[in-house]
């Protein structure tokens, strides 16, 4: 077996200790999950028991490297996941909704054409390697034959091919023939197993307790940690988050180490959990383990675990993608704002020039041509100052007068054009801060759903292509909260903020942060009267959806909803209104 353990493997040198430390530091660095032969062994049974006989109903490839089985299994339709991803792979079945991708790439292509209304003869482990077969058979009016997926489940040599009699019709991640590998994989070439890990079986009882005999000589009283890493070290077919367990569950059940690792892979049975912290699965493993909340099936365990996993790093990976479009931008604009406000201090010197005209004018009769300047007293300053003004020595004194006067012009239309060219730019500024304080405040996917729609249309991000007869998609739903049975509803960006305005009624109760950007909050009335209470309580809400929320007291202004406009043309959040009072508040984001 060829993955992540066997390249841990290779790099190490000869000293034990040296190796197991450097296997420590890599766990502690990419957390090392218990994908690994030992839960792929369960696994594959299970997904036997859930879909043997069952019918391949549609194939769907949602990225680069996963695919979507629909599988008709006579009781009931479920999804068969099959990932490559490097972090993520797996095969389990799940629940979650995935957005195929527009055109379907070759392999799924491929797929279809051989396995469309294929039968599931079985689904098995390949030996005790982390490999998944599933064999399919396959009939039409021309061929009867079956087929093989072999779904490599190894870190980043992870993959899927497919197979008949041994032999390759495509896989999901190819081999270049000029690629330094030792395994062909094209089309037409013979399927070769990857190569087996420099490991030792668990099943090899005399081979186990030969260097655990080896290992308790050269370490006097080694703790549990120190035994765990020389089981995955030395050990193929485990995981370390795996070893630790069998390690603690040896030493409770007083049994040599040696001897129970080939039991408990063999016969332990499949008792799987979901491992929590503060809410959220950390782990998942087949049998029970400290923190860990059962669940009906492994595939359950599975899939919830890697479900938050894929969502956690999206949701992070679309707010940077969001975040950098906005400071490219924001970028671009103070440096528009910058060059705008230079040249409007200099359009700021019209009235000087006009001055300056004005003076030459009065007083001609002093000046004479060739003069480099003239020095004449300032009527317009209340002292009546001199004051020198430099001159052409090429021009009379009227045409210098007239320079003056030229100058006076050119910045006052300078000034005329840029003052609401500054203006629109402060707008727009403002406008991107309020989009970046909807990034910032983001929790969830469904809080970055339309401020990406928002960058579109700013031109900052390219629109995704639209799958041809997709469905028209549904807006995304306010936050909502409910307090003392009064309903209130909170925007999740500038676009909702202003849906949120169009569908509130004329009496409910209309919230915004006073000088900070924030969600509009919206407290639905039904024509009543609102208590302080719930006044509080969403007003502590816009507080924290704001740029204020680590503040302590934020100012939170509070109407009618009839006392809200949102002028002609303006950008999507920005209101006026009127007849409003003021709350100071702590932000609470009431959960």
């Amino acid at each position: 077996m060829q993955g992540v353990y066997k390249t841990v493997h290779d790099q190490m040198g000869t000293d034990c200790d040296e190796k197991m430390q450097r296997i420590y530091t890599l766990d502690k660095k990419e957390k090392l999950m218990p994908q690994d032969a030992f839960h792929i062994r369960r696994l594959a049974n299970e997904l036997n028991t859930y879909l043997v006989h069952g019918r391949v109903n549609r194939i769907s490839q949602v990225n680069k490297d996963e695919l979507t089985f629909i599988i008709y299994t006579k009781k009931t339709t479920v999804k068969l996941i099959l990932s490559a991803n490097a972090s993520n792979a797996r095969v389990c079945l799940s629940a979650t909704e995935k957005e195929p991708a527009p055109i379907a790439p070759n392999f799924c292509m491929l797929l279809r054409k051989h396995l469309q209304n294929a039968e599931i003869v079985e689904i098995r482990q390949h030996e005790f390697e982390r490999i998944i077969e599933i064999e399919l058979h396959c009939s039409s009016d021309f061929s009867d034959c079956n087929r093989e997926l072999h779904c490599e489940l190894m870190g980043k040599y992870s993959n899927i091919v497919l197979t008949e009699k041994g032999v390759i019709l495509g896989a999901l991640k190819s081999t270049a023939l000029e690629s330094d590998s030792h395994r062909v994989l094209l089309p037409g070439a013979k399927y070769l197993y990857p190569a087996p890990q420099d490991k030792i079986s668990p099943f090899d009882r005399a081979g186990m307790r030969s260097i655990f005999e080896d290992f308790y000589a050269s370490h006097e009283n080694p703790d549990g940690e120190t035994v765990a890493m020389f089981l995955f070290d030395r050990v193929f077919g485990l995981a370390l988050s795996t070893a630790r367990e069998l390690v603690r569950i040896a030493n409770e059940r007083s049994v040599p180490l040696w001897e129970f690792v080939g039991d408990f892979c063999l016969n332990e049975p499949c008792k799987p959990c979901l491992q929590m912290k503060n809410g959220v699965g950390t782990d998942f493993f087949a049998f029970p383990v400290s923190g860990g909340a059962e669940t009906p099936s492994l595939c359950k365990a599975e899939d919830e675990f890697f479900t938050a996993r894929e969502n956690k790093k999206g949701f992070e990976g679309q707010k940077r993608k969001l975040e950098s479009a906005l400071r490219a931008l924001k970028k671009k604009q103070a440096k528009k704002l910058q060059d705008t406000l230079e040249r409007l201090k200099e359009a700021e010197k019209a009235e000087e020039y006009k001055i300056k005209g004005e003076l030459l004018t009065a007083n001609l009769y002093r000046i004479q041509k060739g003069d480099s300047e003239a020095v004449l007293e300032n009527w317009y300053s209340p002292d009546c100052e001199q004051i020198k003004i430099p001159l052409d020595t090429a021009l009379s004194p009227a045409k210098n007068a007239q320079k003056y006067f030229k100058a006076y012009n050119k910045h006052k239309r300078a000034k005329e054009v840029l003052t609401p060219i500054l203006q629109e730019l402060e707008r727009e500024t403002d406008y991107a801060e309020s989009v970046s304080a909807f990034i910032s405040s983001a929790e969830t996917p469904l809080d970055l759903k339309e401020v990406e729609t928002e960058l579109i249309d700013m031109g900052l991000l390219r629109a995704p292509k639209e799958k041809v007869g997709a469905k028209k998609k549904e807006p995304v739903p306010f936050r909502e909260y409910e307090f003392m049975g009064i309903k209130i509803y909170a925007g999740r960006n500038n676009l909702q903020n202003d849906r949120l305005l169009r569908e509130a009624s004329p009496d409910d109760i209309w919230l915004h942060t006073q000088k900070y950007h924030s969600s509009h909050v919206i407290i639905c009335t039904d024509g009543g009267q609102v208590r302080d209470e719930v006044l509080l309580y969403a007003a502590e809400i816009c507080a924290y959806y704001s740029d204020g929320k680590d503040g302590d007291k934020i100012p939170v202004d509070y109407c009618k909803r009839k006392f809200v406009k949102k002028p002609n043309k303006s950008k999507a959040g920005f209101v006026i209104y009127t007849d409003y009072k003021t709350l100071l508040v702590t932000p609470n984001a009431h959960k």
